[in-house]
């Protein structure tokens, strides 16, 4: 499976769907007269970026270990997502400050009307996105991408802010003005959620945090079953990029050869790595244990 193949058909999939909402909903807002569907509008413009920030960090990350990063590359993942972060940032206050001027100015009279055509826009935004969800998570699990599980993540957030802008459009119809531009202070407030999550991800594969409780169990439990293997001393993960770096400590018989406990590591850090695809690298450590010796009585 080519993981790198996928993530981008799916993303160039999203960039194409996300410039048709773009244009749709900001042409829609401009003749229905609607702040909240501008608003929503600029906020797929700025997944466009996004989808390209994804593009641009998997097939840099994709790139094989050479002589300068003897590693790898699957960190720079994790710096493109916080370049994002930052337009994300600055999208959601722009729209914000939009709307909260307006709430503030207190003369509702000036806000117009939007027209029903903004409401049919908002609902096919919410179907359309809600759309791009599934696609994209169904084959972020597919490949276990972390960049597309976050994008898919985001197109699920412009579906709930599409349901704000919906909700806003309808009570401004019914004679409130005034939901209009709370709806697009809403959606601020989802377009600086997912720019949050979107850091706390990329800031935990930076800095080396572990995976979670249950991969370790999982890990732990595979090296418990290979044969040899006595006891498990020490276990330590780390996230890198997308990636899992596993060191692992284990216990076996002192008396063995040296080939023979090379053997058992050798078939720890291979049931690791098959078991685990998310794994890049594993290294196993044996240290001796002393098995003691039942003494046998014989008569004569």
């Amino acid at each position: 499976m080519d993981h790198t193949k996928i993530a981008n058909r799916v993303s160039a999939v999203t960039v194409i769907a996300n410039l048709m909402l773009c244009i749709f909903k900001l042409v829609t807002g401009i003749i229905a007269r609607s702040s909240a569907m501008i608003s929503d509008a600029v906020h797929s413009a700025s997944d466009v970026l996004s989808a390209f920030a994804v593009i641009a960090g998997i097939n840099i990350s994709a790139r094989a270990e050479d002589r300068g990063h003897q590693y790898g590359h699957e960190r720079i993942e994790a710096v493109f997502a916080i370049i994002l972060v930052v337009f994300l940032f600055a999208t959601g206050i722009w729209i914000g400050c939009g709307g909260i001027s307006k709430i503030i100015s207190g003369d509702y009279s000036s806000i117009e009307m939007p027209g029903r055509l903004a409401l049919i826009a908002a609902a096919i935004s919410v179907a359309a996105k809600e759309a791009m969800y599934r696609y994209t998570i169904i084959n972020a699990k597919k490949i276990r991408s972390a960049a597309l599980e976050a994008a898919a993540w985001d197109h699920r957030s412009d579906a709930l802010s599409s349901i704000g802008s919906f909700a806003g459009i309808l009570g401004a119809r019914l004679g409130f003005p005034v939901c209009d531009p709370i709806a697009s202070g809403f959606i601020c407030l989802f377009i600086l959620k997912a720019a949050i999550d979107i850091f706390k991800n990329a800031v935990d594969q930076l800095i080396d945090t572990a995976c979670g409780d249950e991969t370790e169990r999982l890990i732990e439990k595979t090296v418990r079953s290979v044969g040899g293997v006595i006891s498990v001393d020490d276990l330590k993960t780390r996230l890198f990029g997308a990636k899992i770096y596993v060191d692992v400590e284990i216990g076996a018989d002192g008396s063995m050869t040296l080939y023979e406990a090379h053997e058992i590591a050798k078939n720890v850090h291979d049931k690791i790595e098959s078991g685990f695809p998310e794994v890049k690298h594993c290294m196993v450590h044996v240290n001796p244990v002393q098995i003691q010796q039942t003494a046998v009585d014989t008569d004569i």
